[in-house]
């Protein structure tokens, strides 16, 4: 059948207008998804150089939105998309996504992730005075804020912000906290006045008082913080090998220490006599006092040891280098297979990342614990009952060990310098063995 010429001609327009319409539509569909893509390049791209940003420069340079910013990102996106595709498949509504912290080793391998809530929380300090030495807590305070200055850029595991970014809490939060801290310190003992800062009412005021709550997978039903106590203690020593005094302690040479020669042997190898004369290493190390056996072990649990020198002389030693083999708890010290290496220091050293750049700290405001996941110079207060009345102590975190990395349930108080165990333990006694924690940051 014959069609009219009219016909023809509406029927091609038409035709041609719903193809201009189609061709129209997957144009603009095609740009929206490359535009969509594009934003997502960039957003990475600008993540992920504001990530290389923040590790290369000291944190006091980086800005303070930034470097929140970033920690949420790296930390709680793979948790959040997993609650987010859990509550669309449940027809739920959208609620709030706790934030998770992701728990490392000290070879900074991950280990285990838990919501931040279920160990901070905000808190308030119950209204008894603080107790510390003012002198030495400035000391320390200034010593550790320091660090920060001196050695950012060279030990990117300080500008870690560790669980307390689950809390919204930046590194910047802490070095403002140690400047306040410092500059209020400083104020107080200028005027020779009991400082504010052992004050509850000014803390409460001019801090964030964020409660620590212990977690610890071996024991689900522990709060409190375990608090255990470190010491230096004196012992008798030799400059020479002797009868009595035949187990050296060692000292790494300068121009021995890149080969890394010495992760190969445990602390067995050592002690068999590898570096003395005859031993296949001879030569390589330094031996810098002869100890008792009890003298090495004390030596390496507490990381600092005052000698008495035979000839009357005195030296403090501290640990420099290990052979890089894990602690391993449980197992008794004789058999531990870490071994560390020393120096000779002029005050009590803390945390470092070389000898030469360990914090001189105090005993009495001074707390080891866990630097790579709770972190360098937070400001800890301890809650404890003592003859039946509140007790608050002040110290700063400013040490850490092999036993802390990870541990989220423990703090190591620095008690002092003793003779023996038994001067130490009759001092300790006064201290807790289990305490509520609180950390400070400046509002």
């Amino acid at each position: 059948m014959s069609i009219p010429f009219s016909q023809k001609l509406g029927l091609t327009v038409s035709f041609a207008t719903l193809l201009l319409i189609g061709l129209a539509n997957s144009h603009l569909c095609a740009q929206s998804k490359t535009k969509q893509l594009t934003q997502q390049h960039t957003a990475t791209q600008n993540l992920s150089q504001n990530q290389q940003e923040n590790s290369a420069l000291p944190q006091q340079q980086i800005p303070l939105a930034l470097s929140q910013k970033n920690t949420f990102l790296v930390q709680q996106t793979s948790y959040e998309n997993r609650d987010k595709q859990t509550t669309r498949s449940s027809g739920q509504k959208s609620t709030p996504v706790s934030t998770y912290y992701q728990v490392i080793d000290e070879l900074q391998k991950y280990k285990f992730s838990l919501p931040g809530s279920q160990v901070l929380a905000s808190g308030k300090l119950p209204t008894t005075k603080i107790n510390f030495n003012q002198s030495d807590l400035l000391t320390v305070l200034v010593n550790t804020r320091k660090y920060y200055q001196d050695y950012a850029s060279e030990d990117p595991n300080i500008l870690r912000t560790g669980l307390l970014a689950t809390q919204g809490v930046t590194v910047q939060d802490i070095l403002k906290t140690l400047d306040f801290m410092i500059a209020v310190l400083q104020e107080d003992i200028a005027n020779n006045r009991a400082t504010r800062l052992q004050d509850p009412n000014f803390i409460n005021t001019n801090f964030r008082v964020i409660k620590w709550s212990a977690y610890n997978s071996q024991s689900s039903g522990q709060k409190q913080l375990r608090i255990t106590k470190y010491a230096v203690f004196t012992h008798p020593g030799s400059h020479k090998k002797t009868s009595n005094y035949n187990i050296p302690i060692y000292s790494l040479k300068d121009n021995s220490v890149t080969g890394k020669f010495y992760t190969k042997y445990t602390k067995q190898d050592v002690l068999s006599g590898i570096y003395e004369p005859g031993g296949k290493e001879f030569g390589k190390v330094e031996p810098l006092a002869y100890l008792t056996r009890e003298g090495l072990e004390e030596a390496l649990m507490e990381g600092t040891i005052l000698v008495n020198f035979t000839d009357g002389s005195k030296a403090l030693f501290n640990v420099d280098r290990s052979n890089e083999m894990p602690y391993i708890r449980g197992v008794a010290a004789t058999a531990q297979k870490r071994y560390w290496y020393f120096r000779q220091v002029d005050a009590i050293k803390g945390y470092g990342y070389k000898i030469d750049a360990k914090i001189s700290i105090k005993p009495g405001v001074t707390f080891a614990g866990d630097v790579l996941n709770i972190g360098l110079g937070r400001v800890i207060v301890l809650e404890y009952p003592k003859g039946g009345r509140k007790q608050l102590r002040l110290g700063v975190l400013a040490d850490t060990g092999g036993a802390f990395l990870p541990n989220l349930h423990q703090l190591d108080f620095l008690a002092g310098i003793f003779q023996d165990r038994k001067d130490f333990g009759q001092h300790t006694r006064q201290l807790p063995e289990y305490a509520t924690a609180y950390i400070l940051v400046k509002k």
